[in-house]
């Protein structure tokens, strides 16, 4: 059975909506606080939006709290490894000191749960890059097969420790093994990753 369609879908969707709005009363305050922190901290918006690619290639707005100064697009050339697709050291210089703090706890990503209520993602899958189709390799496509997720398997099992590639085949495992109860498990070991700041 293809379960990248079919019931499977149908209820990881449920999930991710019930979980979503489950999380409301508590995401909106830390959300409130996390804001008059970055305002406070350097000038600027409180959000960080920008296009990112998601199932089968669509492009869509993803939303996260800002953590980088202002002109950090600008900065990224300068710090962007091409072969791990991603920066060259995790002492990245343009991440402010509130910044830093909301990577640390995952906090700047909870502007994404609109992203899920709104279906461009889901809570558990791929994470969705800034990258575009010419980037990749063709088999790197094969992670586009699914919603991209707040949360995915090389976030728990690989974080900032693994190349480009090594997510990737992260990525095509977990898609080739699609479940709820796969999605449960990550959605609960990342839960322990966040609280005690592994690799962030």
């Amino acid at each position: 059975m293809n379960r990248r369609n079919g019931p499977y879908v149908r209820f990881k969707r449920v999930l991710d909506v019930a979980l979503t709005l489950a999380s409301t009363p508590l995401v909106l305050p830390l959300m409130a606080a996390a804001a008059v922190a970055i305002k406070i901290d350097t000038r600027g918006p409180v959000l960080f939006v920008q296009e990112r690619m998601g199932r089968d290639g669509r492009i869509f707005r993803m939303y996260k709290l800002r953590t980088m100064v202002v002109n950090a697009e600008e900065l990224k050339a300068a710090t962007l490894d091409e072969h791990t697709k991603h920066f060259k050291t995790l002492d990245d210089p343009r991440i402010t000191r509130v910044g830093r703090f909301l990577r640390k706890t995952s906090l700047d990503e909870l502007p994404q749960l609109w992203n899920v209520l709104r279906g461009d993602m889901s809570i558990v899958g791929p994470r969705p890059t800034s990258l575009t189709l010419v980037q990749y390799e063709p088999w790197h496509a094969a992670r586009l097969a699914v919603r991209p997720g707040l949360t995915g398997p090389w976030q728990i099992d690989g974080r900032n420790q693994t190349t480009f590639d090594e997510r990737v085949h992260m990525d095509i495992e977990y898609i080739e093994n699609l479940s709820l109860l796969q999605d449960i498990k990550l959605i609960a070991r990342t839960v322990g990753v966040v609280v005690k700041g592994k690799g962030a």
